[in-house]
Formats: C-alpha cells, structure tokens, sequence
C-alpha cells in the first residue's frame, strides 16, 4: 500500500485530502500522481454518491462542524431520502441487467414472472414473491399489482396506470420496458436474445429502471440513526404540515407510522378497483337506467363504507380529505383493444350467442366512452352532474 512503501508521500496525501474537504466543505474526488516520490495533485471535484452515503456524509460533515444543519438538510434530495425508505439492491450484488424501462416507483423487487393478475393473486396468496408483467395495465389488474411485489410494464411512463397505481402502494415498478417482446398468451417474454417464462425469476430496480435476470441480494429499508438525525432537523425547520396519500386503511397505518399528520387524498375510486368490487362497480356503470345504476351502488356502500371506518381508525382522530370519485367510467371497464381482439377472437370461434352478446355489450359500452383527451373528458364534477347517485352513495358511506 502507498501508506506502507511512501508514507512520507501517503502522509502529504491525506493532508492535502483534508484541506481540500474543509475548503470545499464537501467530500472530494481527488485526482493525483507520484512522479521521483514527488506528490503532484491533478484535479478535485465533489464526489458522486449514493443516497445512503449522501445522508451518512451530511450528518457527519455536521458532526465536524464543516457545515450546518441547515445545509445537512438542502444538500440532501427528497428522492434521495425516498430511496432509503424501500428495498434496495446490495451494491455488492453483481445483476445481470437485460432490458431498461422508466424508473417509474422507486425501489426493487424479485420474484416470479407472471402475466396475469388473477394467477399474480393466487401465487401471492400462497405466499409466493411474484412480478406482474404486462404490455400496460389496467384496473382489472389492481388486484394482481396488490398481491405482486413489483410491476413491469412494456408500454408507459410515470403517469401510466401502473405507475401512478404503484407508487400509491409503495411498490417499485419499470414501466415503458418497450424492448421487451411480451407474448401474453404463450406467457413468455423475449429480449436482446433472453427468454423469460413464467415462474422465472426477475429482479425489477424501480429506482434505475433496470430488468434483471434472476433473484439478487437485497437490503430492506430503515430509518438508521443518520437518517433519523437527518429527519429529525428536516423537520424541526418546516413550515409546511406533513400529509400523506392513502387510499386504504393499510395505506393509512403505514403513514401514521412514518409521522404523517393527516390524509391529503384519499382517492375513492381506488376503493373501486378491488377484486371482489370491480365487477359490482362495472355492472353499475352498464346499467340501462337509474333505478337499476342505483341497486347496484346499494351493493358499494357497506365496501365504501368499511374502507372509511378503517382508515378514520388508523389515523386515530386526524383529518383525513376524501376525494370523491374523479377518474373517467372507462377506466373502470377492460381495455379497449383486449376486449376488441377477445370479442373477434369469440367470433371466429363461434361461442355461444349469450356469452359473445354479453361482451359485444361491454365492447360498445367501452367504445362510446373512449376519449380523445380523458384528462378533460367526462369525469369529476361533469360525471357527477350525469350521475348524481353516485356521489350520493360516497357522501352517505
């Protein structure tokens, strides 16, 4: 080691280190050569890092009274923080990456490729660590996104379906992977000469965007005594009250742990796109009249309901803001071009009229609520003004 064969020079080195770190007030990248045992330093800059050793570096600069507190806090991203509190990849771990998609919801996950939510439900239920793999998703996927531990999309960026969904439940996902070649029906994908069934392990870095081969080391987060430090002067400064997203009662446990002071959405709609409620909500949004839209709302409330009692529970008294339902009917119906290519495919093979009728239905329904612009189309207040009996069921739960 230099410190054992120069140590005079070693010695100088650390010096000039050191002067340079408290001049700059910041940890540096130093570049130097030895030239006849001669110490010559070349080039410094701040050193890149990783979100960990960003806050380790802020507390301890502090601790050296190099900075203050106030800078500890600024020089510190918000995202930064963000990645600390989901899992992550060891840095030893030495992935193999095969595709790169959109760091659309932070973190990391491995499990299983499976391309359907109902079979992603079941493995879950048995325990199992599954990826959910689709070309994009939809509502009728929540329930396999619920029970997966990561989602991977071809198609999308950051405020597609799936990631604004997986965000809210804190779960990573990579979405817009469009060099991946998914065959749905063969339930495999393929990329840059790699096939991955289902059942095959993937990795997804909802942090990067990385897809991965195989399972990798993880590290599970947690609030460490810097990082704690950190928080703790972050929010001895703020002016702003602290209030989090939660749409389900699990979502306001988790909150409540984290500090939050308050619900500042609780989107409703999400309450929607459960399993065992989609199919009520769309039968409701099908129904021919109001007398039979409201039979069908009848059967929403005590779900609504329930959600509203378990989340007012956790927060223990605090506010809690409720959004009432605000997305377009269309979203809660199947895709478009699925039902488009399920109800040609029913035709060729000629099924029973009763069945092929029902989702000829569901098609036309699908086909008269597309949009050309959804963000300003039929929803929010204007879907209430047409269905009022909708916003009355949430105000009554």
């Amino acid at each position: 080691s230099l410190k054992k064969q120069l140590p005079d020079v070693y010695k100088e080195f650390e010096t000039n280190a050191e002067r340079l770190e408290k001049h700059y007030r910041d940890v540096q990248d130093l570049e130097f050569t030895i030239e006849k045992r001669k110490l010559w330093m070349l080039q410094t800059r701040s050193a890149k890092r990783t979100a960990q050793a960003a806050v380790k570096i802020a507390v301890d600069m502090v601790n050296e009274q190099l900075i203050s507190q106030d800078e500890a806090v600024q020089r510190v991203e918000p995202t930064q923080v963000d990645q600390l509190l989901h899992p992550r990849i060891d840095p030893k771990a030495k992935p193999k990456v095969i595709a790169k998609g959109i760091d659309a919801s932070p973190g990391a996950a491995s499990g299983k490729a499976i391309f359907d939510a109902d079979r992603a439900e079941e493995y879950g239920k048995k325990g199992e660590a599954v990826i959910l793999v689709r070309i994009e998703t939809n509502p009728d996927d929540v329930h396999g996104m619920i029970a997966a531990k990561g989602v991977l999309t071809a198609r999308g960026g950051k405020t597609s379906h799936a990631a604004v969904v997986a965000r809210g439940m804190g779960k990573p996902c990579v979405a817009g992977a469009e060099s991946l070649k998914i065959d749905l029906e063969k339930r495999v994908f393929a990329v840059n000469g790699t096939k991955v069934k289902e059942g095959d392990l993937i990795t997804i870095n909802g942090s990067t965007g990385d897809v991965i081969l195989g399972s990798v080391p993880m590290i599970e987060p947690a609030i460490n005594k810097d990082l704690n430090q950190l928080l703790t002067w972050a929010d001895a400064r703020r002016r702003l009250g602290v209030w989090a997203n939660a749409d389900y009662p699990r979502d306001a446990k988790v909150a409540r742990n984290y500090g939050a002071q308050g619900i500042g959405l609780c989107r409703t709609e999400h309450m929607f796109m459960e399993q065992e409620r989609l199919p009520i909500v769309q039968k409701m949004i099908l129904s021919e009249d109001e007398k039979e839209r409201r039979q069908w709302l009848a059967k929403l409330l005590p779900f609504q309901r329930s959600d509203f009692v378990g989340i007012f529970k956790e927060m223990h008294g605090l506010p809690v803001i409720i959004r009432l339902i605000d997305p377009p009917l269309h979203e809660f119906l199947p895709n478009y071009d699925e039902q488009l290519v399920k109800v040609t495919t029913m035709r060729l093979k000629k099924a029973p009229k009763k069945k092929l009728d029902a989702e000829e239905t569901l098609l036309r329904a699908i086909e008269g609520m597309r949009e050309q612009n959804p963000m300003l189309g039929l929803r929010g207040i204007r879907l209430g003004l047409l269905f009022p009996e909708i916003i009355e069921m949430q105000v009554r739960a």
